[in-house]
């Protein structure tokens, strides 16, 4: 099916909007193909071959191809396209040439996890299984690679949703708390975008939802779907639970998990990836242990919850790297848990000031540093920790203030962590 949309291009002029890794596959396919490709990006790109290019503050005006691939980190309402023209995007695409089932999870915590472990649970079982979506590797261009008896597994974040117009067979909702409020409009056009995950369900695809989301169900557009609802619950009283993964949440994770694939899988392959599966990295991933010290990265929280999650996962003393770029989420619920849990604290980034008074108005008391370096950060987190400390990088706030995403600056917490 996708040799045969790649053949309904060759008529048309197409854009390619925002040439970052997630796109670069894409335009290379289409390049490969024999159709014209004109690459449009804010900052300059060189790929070989483009037909055109159109880079700066400007790369969305004057949009004149009759199909326009968006990035996802582009919103839909920047585009001024002419009359008949498409505006879609990889992921779109994947799911309209796909030959075999997809499974598709978004939330606001926990997605990449849930994503990860719903794969390992369909191989453990011996399905054929491509992985992939917002976790970082295109689907789109292996698409004739995949058999109708594989399996589809896509995270999806709110940006790749907000113009989905098809639902994933079995589709996962993890949570909805808010966030990339720095990117929607406002909460309600952040749940509007998560909610095409189930929109356009039919009679036989299956739902499912975590317990704590009964209240959003309506407002999710469930009540107009056909599909088999599924709850998964915030609860520890499961039978399997992950032998390697730090954290209640994780074990949220592992229901969730669970939930999504019990029809397909056997208690064999649960027992299997129960106890063999370490995590993902960047996720409360121990970086080193030193001087009876133990170095945790939790770059990937980037939100108030993720790292209220990562700070109740340890009942050691913990010293708290947090900080970073805002995205317009608020920090009242974190400041407490931190007073209640952290030794120290050390801030940086534009959200240290948010935070810090989050802190404060929670009853402070915990010991502060503030500085800009994020390596001084580190080195001032080891000289504050004793034996069965714990320093734990989780920012609660983006990477954009420094770094291009979350897993580069992860690294650099990895990196600095081993100099010591």
């Amino acid at each position: 099916m996708f040799t045969e949309y790649l053949q309904s291009l060759k008529s048309k002029r197409a854009a390619v909007c925002g040439l970052g890794v997630s796109n670069r596959p894409l335009v290379e396919t289409l390049l490969s193909a024999g159709i014209s490709v004109t690459g449009r990006d804010l900052n300059t790109v060189d790929i070989p071959g483009l037909t055109e290019t159109v880079f700066g503050d400007d790369y969305l005006d004057h949009i004149d191809e009759d199909v326009v691939f968006r990035s996802p980190g582009i919103r839909p309402d920047k585009f001024l396209l002419k009359p008949g023209a498409e505006l879609t995007s990889e992921m779109e695409v994947f799911f309209s040439v796909c030959p075999c089932p997809i499974i598709a999870v978004t939330g606001s915590d926990g997605k990449t996890t849930v994503t990860t472990l719903i794969a390992e649970l369909l191989r453990a079982e011996g399905y054929t299984v491509h992985l992939g979506g917002n976790i970082g590797t295109p689907l789109l261009t292996r698409s004739d690679t995949i058999s109708p008896d594989d399996f589809a597994v896509a995270e999806l974040s709110s940006f790749q949703l907000a113009t989905m117009r098809q639902s994933p067979h079995i589709a996962v909702i993890t949570n909805i708390s808010p966030n990339h409020l720095d990117w929607h409009t406002d909460y309600a056009e952040y749940v509007s975008a998560k909610s095409n995950i189930l929109k356009y369900q039919r009679q036989g695809d299956v739902l499912v939802l975590n317990e704590s989301l009964r209240g959003l169900k309506t407002e999710l557009g469930y009540e107009d779907s056909s599909a088999e609802l599924r709850w998964y619950h915030e609860t520890s009283d499961i039978p399997y639970k992950p032998a390697k993964l730090r954290g209640e949440h994780n074990v949220w994770n592992f229901n969730c998990a669970v939930t999504a694939t019990r029809h397909l899988i056997g208690s064999h392959a649960i027992e299997q990836v129960a106890a063999d599966f370490a995590g993902v990295p960047h996720r409360l991933e121990l970086a080193r242990e030193l001087d009876g010290i133990a170095f945790v990265n939790d770059s990937i929280a980037s939100s108030a919850n993720r790292t209220i999650a990562g700070l109740r996962s340890f009942t050691e003393p913990v010293i708290l790297i947090a900080g970073g770029k805002d995205k317009g989420v608020s920090y009242d619920a974190v400041g407490a848990v931190i007073r209640e849990r952290v030794k120290r604290l050390i801030l940086i980034g534009p959200t240290a000031v948010s935070i810090r008074a989050a802190v404060e108005a929670a009853g402070g008391g915990v010991d502060t540093i503030v500085t800009d370096d994020f390596s001084a950060a580190v080195r001032a987190a080891y000289a504050a920790a004793v034996p069965g400390d714990v320093v734990l990088l989780s920012p609660a706030s983006t990477s954009f203030d420094r770094w291009k995403n979350f897993e580069e600056r992860g690294n650099a917490f990895k990196r600095i962590v081993n100099q010591l």
